[in-house]
């Protein structure tokens, strides 16, 4: 399997499996949504906590490059150690959440 595909792979399990673990309260739904062709992953959660709409991104992931950008990460511990845990060198893994100045020293790639 190419780099590339071995990426797409990782990334969807790990997003799976954290989209199959239900909230404690509300009718709140997780969906992934991925476009494969232009290398862009999502969770997202929507529904209601009672009263209150409940529609957000939780993780947004991209791979530029070679590289995975992780744009967003809302999941408790983050899932960067998920990606390492499952074979991504650290130097192909972007937090672009950080600022460019803050990126040197994450331990990850910087672009």
């Amino acid at each position: 399997m190419d780099t590339l595909n071995y990426y797409r792979d990782a990334i969807e399990r790990i997003l799976r499996e954290h989209a199959s673990i239900p909230y404690k309260y509300g009718q709140i739904e997780q969906q992934i949504i991925i476009d494969a062709d232009r290398n862009h992953f999502l969770l997202m959660n929507t529904g209601w906590d009672d009263v209150q709409r409940i529609h957000g991104c939780v993780v947004h992931i991209q791979i530029i490059d070679g590289k995975i950008w992780i744009q967003r990460d809302g999941v408790e511990g983050g899932i960067t150690e998920e990606l390492v845990t499952a074979g991504v060198p650290k130097d192909k893994i972007v937090l672009a959440f950080h600022p460019p100045e803050v990126r040197q020293y994450t331990g990850y790639a910087i672009a």
